[in-house]
C-alpha cells in the first residue's frame, strides 16, 4: 500500500467554528497533513501562504473584505518564482460556485459542512496530484489557467461609460473616456491617467470596470486598467516579467501573470 504524502495546508474561513471543524476533520481523515495556518479572510490568506508556502491551500469563496478567489489571483500574481503553487480546494456553501469550479477544472470544490465522503474525494485527488507533479512552473499555470476559468460573470450589456468626472480642487474635470490611458487603483480612490496629466475618482476599479468598453479597455493587473490602442509595445524583460510600453506617457506598466496570455501574440 502507498502511502500517503505528508503536506501542509492553509485553511482561509472566516467562520471560526466551520473553520474548526474542517481542520479537525481533515487531520481526523488525512494524519500525514499538517494545519499550518488558519486565516480569517482573504487578506490575512494571501499574507500567511506567502509567508508559510503550503502544498494546499483551502479557500472560502466568500469572506468579507477579499473573497477566496480574489486572494488566489493576488497569490498567482506574487508568488515566488520557481517554488510550487499549492493546490487550490475552494469551500463554498452554494451549489453554483462548486458548479463553476468543477466545470473549469479547479483543484477540487467542497461544500461546506463537509462530510467524511465526499472530503475524502477531496483528500484523494490532492494526494494524487502531490505525488504525480514536481513542476514548479506547469502547477503554476494549470492554476493560473483555472483562475481565468472562474472570474465573475460578466455584467449585463450596457452603454459603455462615455464620460469621467472627477474632482480637481473645487471643480469637476469631464475627462472623455476616450482620453484616458490607463486607470490605476490607489486606495480607496482610482487614478484616471490622460496624456496631460492624472485625476482621481473615488471609485474602485472592481465597481468601474464593468462600464468600460472590454473591447477597448483590458485589464492587465489587478490594480490596472489599459486602453489597448494606447500601448505601443509589450516586453520583458531578463526575468521574464512583462511590461508595457505607453504611446505617449513614459512610465512602463507591469502586467501580472494573470493576463500575461492577452499578450503571447504581440
Amino acid at each position: 500500500m502507498t502511502t500517503p504524502p505528508a503536506a501542509r495546508a492553509l485553511i482561509a474561513e472566516d467562520e471560526a467554528l466551520l473553520a474548526g471543524a474542517l481542520s479537525g476533520n481533515l487531520r481526523r481523515l488525512w494524519p500525514g497533513l499538517e494545519i499550518a495556518g488558519i486565516a480569517a479572510n482573504g487578506m490575512a490568506a494571501v499574507e500567511q501562504a506567502l509567508a508559510l508556502q503550503p502544498d494546499i491551500l483551502f479557500l472560502d469563496i466568500k469572506m468579507p473584505g477579499q473573497s477566496g478567489l480574489e486572494a488566489a489571483r493576488e497569490l498567482a500574481d506574487d508568488w515566488p518564482e520557481n517554488q510550487p503553487f499549492p493546490l487550490l480546494v475552494f469551500v463554498t456553501a452554494y451549489d453554483d460556485y462548486a458548479i463553476q469550479a468543477f466545470e473549469h477544472a479547479a483543484i477540487d470544490y467542497v461544500l461546506k459542512p463537509a462530510n467524511d465522503e465526499r472530503l475524502m474525494v477531496t483528500i484523494g485527488r490532492l494526494q494524487a496530484r502531490l505525488v504525480k507533479s514536481a513542476d514548479s512552473n506547469r502547477e503554476l499555470e494549470q492554476a493560473l489557467a483555472q483562475l481565468r476559468g472562474l472570474a465573475p460573470p460578466a455584467a449585463p450589456a450596457r452603454e459603455p461609460l462615455r464620460m469621467i468626472r472627477a474632482a480637481v480642487g473645487n471643480q469637476i474635470r469631464l475627462i472623455p473616456v476616450e482620453d484616458v490611458i490607463y486607470f490605476e487603483a490607489t486606495d480607496k480612490y482610482v487614478n484616471v491617467v490622460t496624456a496631460d496629466g492624472e485625476s482621481l475618482i473615488r471609485t474602485s476599479l472592481k465597481e468601474l470596470i464593468p462600464q468600460l468598453d472590454p473591447g477597448r479597455f483590458w485589464q492587465i493587473h489587478r490594480g490596472t486598467v489599459v486602453q489597448i490602442g494606447q500601448v505601443q509595445a509589450a516586453q520583458r524583460d531578463e526575468a521574464g516579467k512583462l511590461s508595457l510600453k505607453l504611446r505617449t506617457r513614459p512610465e512602463m506598466l507591469a502586467v501580472s501573470r494573470l493576463f500575461a496570455h492577452l499578450f503571447r501574440q504581440m
